[in-house]
């Protein structure tokens, strides 16, 4: 009986290896035009059932310099990018964006709140409307808020906005250079009219980004048909600097956790009921 239940066990791992390993498969790496001429590249997830989409924005400059679905140079580490497969394992189409082929120097948050990158983040979600016809989601970290909340604010066939570890303190280079807004809550939220999460860590030091803010970023969200506020504990010890991935702004350890949450959210913004 114990050898019966051991090798059932294996073969239940090795069925999940498989399974983990073919929905890996399934990425690919797509380019399209966007309406105003540049090129906009990003890793595509299919899975066979799919339930809704999420366009996945990276922090920092959001530059991944992608070579290929399983190839690139930058942004591996970022919280949404290596977590995708955990996205695809909920049924969720996933498009993981690289900056747009004229800003592959990096995307600051002035572009990341401009018509211009706005129209590219449309092109994406059209898109993805056009391969299944399910909800598209966009859902960003850190520096990526102010590209998803960009996207919500211009694009009003889209389903619902994800904000994590939003940056909402401008750093103090920003202040100086006075070339930047005081974080997302500046930007036009009362537009946003999809239901919204807003995850943040609670142990999340990064001085851009305190989860104490979430309520800040609520109250802006005054047309939301929802807003939640999600606050994470735990995690593993932090390996990079408090506003890197591998730290609490990086949900590290918790991956698993932090998709959940954002899947739940999803999964109850489809229901009436809720």
């Amino acid at each position: 009986m114990t050898h019966f239940i051991r090798v059932a066990f294996f073969l239940a791992m090795l069925s999940a290896d498989i399974s983990t390993t073919a929905q890996a498969d399934t990425a690919t790496l797509v380019s399209i035009p966007t309406p105003r001429g540049a090129t906009q590249a990003f890793i595509l997830i299919k899975p066979d059932h799919p339930v809704a989409s999420v366009i996945l924005f990276a922090g920092g400059s959001g530059v991944l310099g992608l070579s290929s679905a399983s190839a690139m140079n930058r942004g591996n580490a970022n919280f949404l990018v290596r977590s995708r497969d955990k996205f695809a394992a909920h049924n969720f189409i996933v498009a993981v964006v690289d900056a747009p082929s004229d800003r592959q120097q990096g995307m600051n948050a002035i572009f990341r709140m401009s018509s211009a990158h706005a129209g590219d983040i449309v092109a994406v979600a059209t898109y993805l409307r056009n391969e299944t016809a399910v909800p598209v989601w966009l859902v960003g970290t850190s520096m990526g808020t102010f590209s998803a909340a960009s996207g919500a604010i211009a694009g009003k066939d889209l389903d619902g906005l994800v904000l994590t570890s939003t940056v909402t303190r401008s750093p103090l280079e920003w202040a100086i250079a006075k070339s930047h807004p005081n974080g997302v809550a500046d930007m036009a939220l009362s537009e946003i009219t999809v239901p919204t999460l807003i995850m943040s860590h609670r142990e999340d030091t990064c001085t851009a980004s305190p989860a104490v803010d979430a309520e800040k970023l609520r109250m802006r969200l005054t047309k939301a048909s929802k807003v939640e506020i999600a606050l994470l504990d735990g995690g593993d010890p932090p390996q990079s600097a408090p506003c890197e991935a591998k730290a609490p702004h990086g949900y590290f350890g918790i991956e698993a956790e932090a998709v959940d949450t954002i899947a739940k959210f999803v999964a109850s913004s489809r229901d009436p009921a809720n």
